[in-house]
Parts: structure tokens; C-alpha cells; sequence
């Protein structure tokens, strides 16, 4: 863990790519406006923050978590509520409207852990905002037959989901998925919204 996150690739550190980077993030932040469109905003392994400077210019209330401790601090420094470590560890003073985990699941040893923590977190009605690769659509297919899937290789990841296996996980923990697409940050992957039932 220490040797992961001692590093930080370009695309990660805040503010990275800052102009293209909120365009593609518009595009996340509009597939939650038709089941929110205001209230505080979770954004679990924040990354470049693009997602939470997003979120605030459309009118959320920006919240990050990240285990670079650099990261958080310059997030700090903009004015936007961040937090170092681990989900599971730390204690928020209300509940959030809206959580995302863009391309974090996958790379959780226990991925049941954090939907719990996750959905006690949500607000009624709250909204997930999930990103992770699709194991069950045809580019998966091709790449697997030809030997060129990157996501066999991939250290960082604890888990290959499809669309099927997500959708089972999100329900045993009482979040609906209510809409589907197609990611346009990496490859094969699928950005799902699913909401809080009760």
C-alpha cells in the first residue's frame, strides 16, 4: 500500500488536465441530475478533484476522500472539505446526497465492506455514482480472445466485474441501478447510477 500510493501518475494529481477534464466530468455530473441535483457530494478517491469542481460549479457541495495525503491538503487549500485515509475510518457530521466511486471498487479487497459503509452514508433517496470496467460487452470479449485485455494484468485490481455482477451487489445493499453508460475515462468500463431504496 505504502509503495501504491507513494507515487502519483500525472493524471491523478489535482488540477491535472484541468480544461478537457471538466468537460468529461459535466457528462458525470449530469447522468445524477435527474435523481439529485443539489445537497453535499462524496467523492471517494478524488483523484485530479476534476469531479469535485465539477459537482460545486453545479451547484453540490464538494466533499473528498483520498489516500494521498499531498492530494488532500492542496484540495484543503482550494477551500473544499477533504479527508486523508480510509473510508471506514473516518466520521462524517451528516449524510451525503450524492457518493461517487469512480474506478475505486475494483481495487477494494472487500468491496461488500464499502458498500455498507457507503450506503449508511447516503441520505434517502441518495445516489451512487459508480465507474469500474465491464467484464460482459464485446470489447472485453475481443481483447480477452486475443490475449490484449489490460485489466488481466492490472496489479492494482482486486476484482473484474460485469454489468450483471454489479448490479446483484448494489441490490443486496438496498441501492437500485437506475441508469447505465458507457465511460469515457478508460477502457471497457461502465458508469452506473443506482439509488437508495428507503
Amino acid at each position: 500500500e505504502d509503495i501504491v500510493f507513494s507515487s502519483k501518475p500525472e493524471g491523478r494529481r489535482v488540477g491535472h488536465n484541468l480544461e478537457a477534464n471538466r468537460k468529461i466530468s459535466s457528462h458525470l455530473v449530469e447522468k445524477v441530475l435527474n435523481f439529485k441535483n443539489s445537497g453535499r457530494w462524496l467523492d471517494i478517491g478524488f483523484g485530479n478533484a476534476s469531479l469535485l469542481f465539477t459537482a460545486k460549479e453545479y451547484g453540490f457541495e464538494p466533499v473528498g476522500v483520498d489516500l494521498r495525503e499531498d492530494n488532500v491538503e492542496i484540495l484543503k487549500g482550494l477551500g473544499i472539505e477533504a479527508y486523508y485515509g480510509y473510508l471506514e475510518d473516518l466520521k462524517f457530521s451528516c449524510d451525503f446526497s450524492v457518493i461517487s466511486l469512480m474506478d475505486v471498487l475494483e481495487h477494494v479487497p472487500f468491496p461488500r465492506a464499502m458498500l455498507e459503509v457507503v450506503t449508511d452514508l447516503l441520505e434517502k433517496d441518495g445516489v451512487l455514482l459508480i465507474s469500474m470496467p465491464n467484464s460482459e460487452n464485446i470489447v472485453w470479449e475481443a481483447m480477452s480472445k486475443q490475449g490484449l485485455n489490460p485489466y488481466y494484468s492490472e496489479l492494482e485490481h482486486c476484482h473484474n466485474f460485469s454489468r450483471s455482477r454489479l448490479y446483484d451487489l448494489l441490490r443486496e445493499f438496498k441501492i437500485e441501478p437506475v441508469r447505465y453508460g458507457i465511460s469515457e475515462r478508460y477502457r471497457v468500463c461502465m458508469e452506473v447510477v443506482g439509488q437508495k431504496i428507503g
